[in-house]
């Protein structure tokens, strides 16, 4: 009886795979709405990019102070210190522009002379091939302190350069960092 049962199963599933295997075309008897010819003509043509410019973050600007009025490199009135630590970014392109997607994680701690609240950090994203700077923008980022700190994600999506000649090359690279003046 079990023989009987099993040779019937494997009888039906060949049949069910040897019926489907009768059309010459894989997408025969499929419809979707995404393989009309409207469809079709309206699909945008992709640009190849194999090139997305990586993050670096000099040392000498990952790190942001803020001092209470008069305070300067005062420890005790230190109201809070804010870093950037691991950064990534993502690109789209067409034939004329690349968009870069910057996220960073930051963490901000509070210090001696802290107020909670909202804070604004002042962070540079630049765009950089060797010594030319192709894009550069000072954000005025808004984190909220509580008393004893939190960590952030900084996100810049609407960075822009030029993907042609006088563009992007091999040695783009995003810099990443505080907006210090002194430092600069």
């Amino acid at each position: 009886m079990f023989a009987s049962v099993t040779r019937k199963l494997l009888s039906i599933s060949l049949l069910a795979v040897v019926a489907g295997c009768n059309s010459s075309s894989p997408t025969a008897g499929l419809s979707s709405a995404a393989t009309t010819p409207a469809a079709q003509a309206q699909s945008v043509t992709p640009v190849v990019q194999a090139f997305c410019p990586p993050i670096v973050m000099r040392e000498e600007t990952a790190v942001y102070q803020s001092y209470a009025r008069g305070g300067q490199d005062n420890p005790e009135k230190l109201a809070f210190q804010a870093s950037l630590a691991d950064a990534t970014r993502q690109c789209t392109a067409n034939e004329s522009t690349i968009t870069i997607n910057v996220v960073a994680q930051g963490r901000i701690v509070a210090g001696p002379a802290v107020t909670a609240g909202q804070v604004s950090l002042p962070v540079l994203v630049e765009v950089v091939d060797g010594d030319n700077v192709i894009y550069s923008q000072k954000v005025s980022f808004p984190v909220e302190l509580p008393a004893a700190g939190t960590q952030f994600l900084f996100n810049k999506a609407d960075v822009q350069i030029p993907n042609a000649q006088g563009g992007a090359s091999r040695f783009t690279r995003i810099r990443l960092g505080f907006d210090l003046p002194s430092k600069r």
